[in-house]
């Protein structure tokens, strides 16, 4: 499998000429090809988990352990997109539910919607690919991936990797290209689907310019973790501080809004800013790293901006937020004005809001507001509160006892609202880039 460095437009639309001209070939490779390509791929990775780790800590500054992580979390995307390969099927039922259907039954089986236009962002340049590749691999679906323009020694070596581990030239590519490139593809009618993962702003356009595809967006959100009284608070608040600050505060996910109701506010208040005072900052290579630099200056400078935005207008800055070129030191900011971008944007850098609250339910009111929804996190032993926030809060996962910055490559991903449109995790993916087709079968007995 190719990488393609395009340098046009017209250069990017070869690319994609490649990769629709393979459909019908991906499509036609039976499940046990895929499931053994998938495999080879994640026995790939892993074997080279250190070489790839210290590629993702030189390109996109990500702590040596965190990047680590995220190879490890590849190796097994890949691994159980080969097992849901083998699995891959659809339903078969009796159509006599109603007179018409006496001596009929109906076959479904999913097919690849066609090739499949996929574009990742810097911040998981392996895993985020990872989720978008293999489900597409796993159901035979062509297709062109985006690389992070962040991340291309990335890109080139997952490329690299899938043809090494045997996926043929004409199934797949992954591109370096520029951004007006980019949006022609995603104007290209030869691409049936297109899975975006990025900022709001970007994904929703291209959406608008993507015509009759499927599209699938995984874009951001300011996620909320409420801390109720019945809750582990010493638990709460470490968990609160890995989700807030792990790669910097750079995922969708991350901790930003922190609600804690009024009984355990003080003892959850010291508990959290002695455990950011743990924090290590530093160089990402080096092995004890916790919070190192931003993906750039400018990113670094708005983060900054936004924590003084905050403090003019009220808001108690406990600890951090200050900036020395690309690194922002974990910030802490105590009731933050109403309308203050650390309230109603993604602050995408290392500062955690703090509140308090009187009781639960004012907790959740609160996590519901604002235009975002991909998940958030309760800490609480009341059953319901957890049964009220799953049917009430607009997000698309609620983790209960843990940080909304959890994620099983398995499980169903994605938001609500401005958050996204659709679902990643391996099988649900692989749903996404298929369609039913369904076969009648009539006895004549």
């Amino acid at each position: 499998m190719a990488f393609i460095e395009a340098r046009s437009t017209e250069e990017a639309l070869k690319a994609a000429a490649v990769v629709a001209g393979g459909a019908a070939e991906a499509a036609r490779m039976p499940a046990h090809a895929r499931a053994k390509v998938l495999s080879a791929v994640s026995d790939i990775l892993k074997a080279e988990r250190e070489e790839w780790a210290r590629l993702l800590c030189e390109e996109v500054a990500k702590p040596l352990k965190d990047a680590r992580r995220e190879v490890d979390r590849a190796v097994f995307t890949f691994s159980y997109a080969a097992g849901e390969a083998l699995r891959w099927g659809g339903p078969w039922f009796p159509l006599d539910a109603e007179p018409s259907g006496e001596n009929r039954t109906a076959i479904v089986r999913r097919v690849p919607r066609g090739p499949g236009l996929f574009v990742s962002p810097f911040n998981f340049p392996l895993n985020l690919s990872a989720h978008k590749v293999a489900p597409a691999v796993a159901v035979g679906m062509s297709f062109l991936l985006k690389a992070p323009p962040q991340a291309p020694r990335s890109g080139r070596k997952l490329a690299e990797t899938l043809r090494r581990a045997g996926w043929p030239d004409a199934c797949g590519a992954v591109l370096s290209c520029p951004n007006d490139a980019a949006q022609a593809l995603v104007e290209d009618e030869r691409f049936a689907v297109l899975s975006f993962t990025g900022s709001a702003a970007v994904g929703w356009r291209l959406k608008a310019l993507s015509g009759r595809k499927h599209v699938v967006l995984e874009l951001g959100g300011a996620a909320c973790a409420v801390v109720c009284a019945d809750a582990d608070a010493a638990f709460a608040a470490a968990r609160c501080t890995a989700g807030g600050y792990g790669y910097s505060g750079q995922t969708c996910i991350s901790v930003q809004r922190i609600l804690v109701e009024a009984p355990v506010y003080d003892d959850f208040r010291a508990l959290l800013l002695a455990n950011v005072a743990e924090l290590k900052q530093g160089e990402p290579a080096s092995e004890s790293t916790d919070v190192g630099p931003l993906i750039d200056e400018k990113a670094a400078e708005r983060v900054e901006s936004w924590v003084r935005e905050a403090a003019a207008g009220g808001g108690k800055v406990l600890c951090g937020g200050a900036r020395r070129g690309r690194t922002v030191a974990p910030a802490v900011v105590e009731d933050p004005p109403a309308g203050c971008k650390l309230l109603v944007d993604e602050v995408f850098g290392p500062v955690v809001t703090l509140e308090k609250v009187p009781n639960a339910a004012a907790g959740l009111a609160k996590a519901a507001e604002g235009v975002w929804g991909l998940q958030a996190g309760l800490f609480t032993k009341d059953i319901d509160s957890v049964l009220t926030a799953w049917r009430d809060l607009p997000v698309g996962g609620l983790i209960i006892n843990d940080v909304p910055t959890y994620r099983s490559d398995l499980m169903p991903y994605g938001g609500s609202r401005l958050s996204g449109l659709g679902r990643e995790g391996v099988r649900w993916a692989m749903e996404e880039f298929t369609e039913a087709r369904t076969l009648v079968l009539t006895h004549h007995p």
